[in-house]
């Protein structure tokens, strides 16, 4: 199994667009223990030849300009890209597909719910229905990318989107197939790929401690550091999901 970085910032990115805070000043002077970053997002690939991107971040064109695996090869119109897996609805996570149209055959890899939203927004309608199949995938069941490289999904502690909340009332935790970590194995050997969870509870740490590698959200690095720098009201736990 191959696996490219393509970015792993929060939302927003590094820096944020209209964040003046430390970090963001930092990545804007080019410190380069601050590097600037797009947002989370991998790659994999058994073979090197067809890749699957781990969710369509809104920064989804740089991160595939900036990396010579994703670019065409073949013809007028071609992309080694053949498909997508989505971990959740947030815009972090799905804008980016609005980017992967042209009638580029894909296929996107999502749960019942996280299909749902797609479906209930006409604008993902761009991603015309002839070409890109829409997989829908039950947690805890294995399904195939390809031949020698197979995902799982699983559910992690989390809330709906950010837009779909309604009030000012803190959202409520849940453990369903709204928010989804996401086990890759190919030739025995095993990825994780986390980037959205609300609190870690004991089987979801007896499952990462056996990955060949993690990557697991990192957002913020306490719980109440936004309320402390005065950026937000809630805590770590809601945001970082």
């Amino acid at each position: 199994m191959e696996i490219i970085v393509l970015g792993a910032a929060a939302g927003g990115g590094l820096p944020q667009w209209n964040s003046n805070a430390e970090g963001c000043r930092r990545a804007r002077a080019v410190d380069p223990a601050a590097s600037p970053r797009t947002q989370a997002s991998l790659a994999v690939s058994r073979d090197g030849e067809r890749w699957y991107l781990l969710n369509a971040s809104p920064d989804v064109r740089q991160q595939i300009n900036e990396t010579p695996a994703l670019h065409p090869r073949n013809g007028l119109r071609h992309s080694p890209i053949a498909g997508v897996v989505l971990t959740g609805g947030d815009v972090d996570v799905i804008a980016g597909l609005l980017t992967l149209r042209e009638r580029q055959a894909l296929i996107v890899h999502a749960t019942e719910r996280i299909h749902a939203i797609l479906d209930a927004n006409p604008i993902f309608e761009v991603l015309a229905r002839d070409v890109v199949t829409r997989a829908v995938q039950a947690l805890d069941t294995p399904f195939g990318l390809e031949d020698g490289l197979v995902a799982r999904f699983f559910a992690v502690p989390g809330k709906a989107p950010l837009y779909l909340e309604a009030g000012d009332d803190m959202p409520l935790m849940r453990v369903d197939d709204t928010t989804v970590g996401l086990e890759v194995v190919a030739g025995g050997r095993r990825l994780l790929f986390i980037p959205g969870c609300a609190a870690m509870t004991p089987d979801r740490l007896t499952r990462v401690e056996n990955a060949d590698i993690l990557f697991f959200d990192g957002t913020l690095w306490r719980d109440d550091e936004m309320v402390s720098a005065g950026s937000g009201i809630r805590p770590g736990a809601v945001w970082a999901i």
